[in-house]
């Protein structure tokens, strides 16, 4: 008998469905709000997305301002300017549109117009001291699941580093989660966010702190992803893929929302903050050798990953079946087109002293399977950097 004791909390409400953005000024007005910040990013409202969410404010005489100074990461100098103009324009509920950044930072300025200080105080878990205003968010994409996380992953620029708040109170009071907003999506993002969204599901699946209903969102959430992940990016208007990934991007959020993470995010903040590398991809890039690295740490979890995965397990043993679920994953980058490796974002072996200090600090590592040292969490960032080429000198 398996007795476990735990506890779950999500206090976001989720909507979810096709053209359920056309409901937003009732949830607006449900959650007391009158005077909207919209926060984006220059590609939501080149793309007309944020258009379609100005209709209904603008039919229901709701006052709204838009802020989309928001970079391809979150920032905390995004973060100070968007909380300025909505405290100058009287703002009371901000809605957030777009990807993590976007999400990231608007959950971060509905804090900071309730809580004094400056969002740098509040770094860490449990720093903040009350609720925020309000917050709506609407993901347009389908990996980062920020629409319902307690955390907001901001860069320090002047200082390249990457840090996180966490707090429940940081999660948004709804989700609105239309998978029309994500057809748009290009393939290349596609991807990248769909292993971001794998990586949460499996990271939380197979961790030390794992519980029966993370589990069960995660095994969900690896399902529909081995199921519709290709689909959505050969088929970008397939709207049942796009379906079946904005589904599972939000269940593998309500699992690592209680349960963190593990090796390849605490190695992605580092390397995604010194060398920008895109979260989704770096992800990708690290996944199958975290997984190699964790395997004798759960090996009968991800034996049950392979299975999810297709492959064919039958009268292997655990460890042997385990052993596909990194095939399985290697497989999926190499389908999406993600074979990048660390060293063609200018990674060299003299960083990894850098790379590995922060990385061992974060809240991920204590959760992983396998206990790691830093010797280690070089090792996999190794295994992802092209071999050096000999030279050959010819006489």
């Amino acid at each position: 008998m398996n007795l476990t004791n735990f506890r779950y909390e999500i206090p976001t409400a989720i909507e979810f469905g096709r053209g359920y953005v056309k409901k937003l000024h009732e949830h607006v007005q449900n959650l007391g709000g009158s005077n909207v910040l919209i926060v984006g990013d220059p590609g939501v409202l080149q793309a007309g997305i944020i258009k379609r969410l100005e209709k209904p404010l603008e039919d229901a005489s709701i006052s709204y301002s838009i802020f989309t100074d928001v970079g391809t990461e979150a920032s905390i100098e995004s973060v100070d300017r968007g909380t300025d103009i909505a405290k100058e324009m009287g703002c009371d509920i901000v809605v957030g549109v777009g990807g993590g950044s976007a999400l990231d930072t608007a959950k971060a300025i509905g804090l900071m117009l309730k809580n004094p200080g400056n969002i740098r105080d509040y770094v860490g878990i449990d720093n903040v001291p009350g609720p925020g205003v309000p917050v709506i968010a609407v993901p347009t994409t389908a990996g980062t699941g920020s629409e319902i996380t307690r955390f907001s992953v901001l860069s320090d620029k002047a200082n390249k580093v990457k840090l996180s708040v966490g707090s429940m109170f940081n999660c948004p009071s709804l989700a609105l989660c239309d998978p029309e907003l994500t057809i748009t999506l290009p393939p290349h993002i596609t991807a990248a966010t769909g292993m971001d969204a794998l990586t949460h599901a499996l990271e939380s699946y197979v961790n030390k702190a794992t519980q029966p209903i993370s589990e069960a969102l995660s095994v969900q959430s690896m399902k529909l992803v081995a199921n519709s992940l290709r689909l959505a990016v050969v088929q970008g208007e397939n709207i049942e893929a796009r379906h079946d990934m904005l589904l599972a991007s939000t269940l593998a959020a309500m699992a690592f929302n209680s349960t963190r993470l593990g090796l390849a995010h605490a190695l992605a903040m580092p390397l995604g903050g010194q060398f920008n590398i895109p979260h989704g991809i770096v992800n990708a890039i690290l996944l199958p050798e975290v997984m190699e690295f964790n395997l004798i740490g759960n090996v009968e979890k991800y034996a049950h990953i392979a299975r999810i995965f297709g492959e064919k397990t039958e009268q292997l043993s655990f460890r042997e079946a385990a052993e596909l679920s990194v095939t399985a994953v290697r497989q999926l980058n190499k389908d999406l087109g993600i074979t990048q490796t660390l060293s063609d974002y200018g990674v060299e072996e003299e960083h990894l002293d850098g790379i590995v200090e922060e990385a061992i600090l974060s809240g991920n590592v204590p959760v992983n399977p396998v206990q790691a040292t830093k010797e280690d969490l070089k090792n996999i960032c190794r295994r992802v950097m092209a071999p050096k080429v000999k030279e050959t000198v010819l006489n």
